[in-house]
């Protein structure tokens, strides 16, 4: 993105809350050039912890993602966790904070649960994202080690459990079968989605093997080239059933190689059907 921003959402929040003002009144939009700021969004990411700390609902304040765990970096986003005293101000306090964000710039926003915890991302101005996580105060705790408590008290920490191996074994064959199906009925951009998720699924075993987050690829940077390279040769490169074909042979490999990895014996029982999925059939 290039060029000034210029964006204007509604008029500037100033209107205090009950339990006090806060003392800082930017707008984010106002700072944003050729992308969002860095100082932008540490202003925006002091303004959120501010009202949150002055607001008698709210038993608990954290600091999550990457700035928690020291990645911060031009690139980030903002995630901070909140815990609401009374399970019955939840809807209130959400309700608050998402007239204060659209106040503040935010174009649009969306819901993800995960287990008792509501997120709430913000999508503003300049490819911002704005990570706003709730929870009755009884349940608000560390899910993972990125977590940094700047108010109040967390309970122990319950790390989030991560994905099972059987699962991603499963999902892969699944998606083996339906990348050959597609192939084989010239249904082109089907097939290229579900080759790429069985690469998908690969690298999440691999990354568990290795002790690396499995999780929305985010381990996948950091695996060795040993993994990587061969699945270089398994992008796609046009959308045809011959180049399908090749791609989708070198990702059963990678995939018979790691299902061996986690379970020989099933990697035994498995490998020659899974490489026959990759089989051209007879004229």
């Amino acid at each position: 993105m290039s060029g000034f921003i210029l964006c204007r959402f509604g008029p500037r929040f100033n209107r205090p809350a009950p339990w006090g003002a806060c003392p800082i009144s930017c707008r984010y939009d106002e700072f944003v050039t050729s992308g969002f700021a860095v100082e932008a969004r540490n202003q925006l990411r002091l303004f959120l912890l501010e009202f949150a700390k002055r607001d008698p609902r709210i038993d608990g304040v954290a600091v999550t993602g990457s700035a928690a765990a020291g990645r911060e970096d031009r690139w980030s986003d903002i995630d901070l966790a909140f815990g609401v005293s009374d399970p019955t101000l939840l809807s209130a306090v959400l309700s608050d904070f998402t007239d204060l964000m659209y106040a503040r710039g935010s174009l649009h926003h969306h819901d993800i649960m995960a287990g008792a915890w509501i997120y709430r991302v913000f999508f503003l101005p300049g490819g911002l994202q704005v990570d706003l996580a709730f929870v009755e105060q009884g349940d608000f705790r560390p899910l993972g080690s990125a977590f940094e408590l700047v108010s109040g008290e967390a309970k122990a920490l319950q790390a989030f459990p991560g994905p099972k191996l059987a699962e991603i074994i499963g999902l892969a064959w699944l998606h083996a079968l339906h990348a050959r199906s597609c192939i084989l009925r010239d249904k082109l951009w089907q097939a290229e989605y579900m080759v790429s998720a069985v690469r998908d699924d690969t690298f999440a075993l691999a990354c568990i093997r290795l002790g690396l987050p499995a999780i929305h690829g985010r381990g996948m940077d950091l695996l060795p080239e040993s993994f990587t390279r061969p699945l270089l040769g398994s992008l796609v490169g046009s959308l045809n059933a011959e180049e399908l074909w090749r791609a989708f042979d070198l990702v059963l490999q990678s995939l018979t190689s790691e299902i061996n990895h986690v379970d020989a014996a099933l990697g035994v029982r498995v490998s020659a059907e899974l490489a026959a999925l990759s089989s051209r059939p007879c004229a």
